[in-house]
């Protein structure tokens, strides 16, 4: 009787430990779900604003083509930038590829630069300046680009609270013995002068 009980007992405390088990490998497996989730959805965010910056465009490649005797070639480098920058396809899925990250990275990149020489050599056309529309489309792009700084930046926190805990034990064990499909993401590499806000010039004086 005593050995029955007994047996009872240690099947009891087997199965509750193999619950506890269950439930703590749930819950560091959910954990990681949510985590990789908040990462995509920083990500998403980050499209948003790199897609608006897209949109801006055509319409102040327009209003620029307007101006009398404007600098060709920088707004073609605009064009170009612009053109490759949307050829790449783009989804999550990117964000475990190091190497597809840096290009879409560097695509965006040389937009960046175009627009930035474009707005330098804007400078020397007041009459273009002087444009309702232009000043419009001004405002538009430099909150885009100030967005853009702010996404990016609360995209790499995101990535570093997951890569850090995929890295950490007993997750990295979980990982790696259990083969869950959960991977290191790429960051954002900051660009010279990131720290600061792009600046647009608004006297139209």
């Amino acid at each position: 009787m005593n050995k029955t009980l007994g047996c009872i007992a240690l099947g009891v405390l087997v199965a509750l430990l193999a619950l506890a088990g269950g439930l703590m490998i749930g819950g560091i497996y959910n954990g990681l779900v949510t985590t990789e989730q908040a990462v995509e959805a920083q990500w998403a965010q980050v499209e948003n604003v790199y897609q608006r910056r897209l949109d801006l465009i055509p319409n102040l490649v327009k209003t620029v083509q307007g101006a009398a005797d404007f600098e060709q070639q920088t707004l073609q480098n605009v064009i170009e930038a612009r053109a490759k920058v949307g050829q790449m396809q783009v989804s999550p899925e990117l964000l475990n590829n190091p190497n597809a990250f840096a290009q879409f990275e560097q695509a965006q990149n040389q937009l960046s630069s175009a627009l930035s020489r474009l707005l330098v050599v804007v400078e020397r056309y007041p009459e273009l300046r002087a444009v309702p529309a232009f000043q419009d489309l001004m405002v538009q792009l430099e909150g885009t680009e100030n967005r853009i700084s702010v996404e990016r930046r609360n995209f790499n926190e995101t990535a570093r609270v997951y890569n850090t805990r995929i890295r950490k034990i007993p997750h990295k064990w979980f990982i790696s013995l259990l083969g869950w499909p959960f991977t290191e993401k790429a960051y954002f590499q900051a660009q010279p002068g990131a720290e600061e806000a792009p600046e647009v010039d608004f006297d139209f004086g």
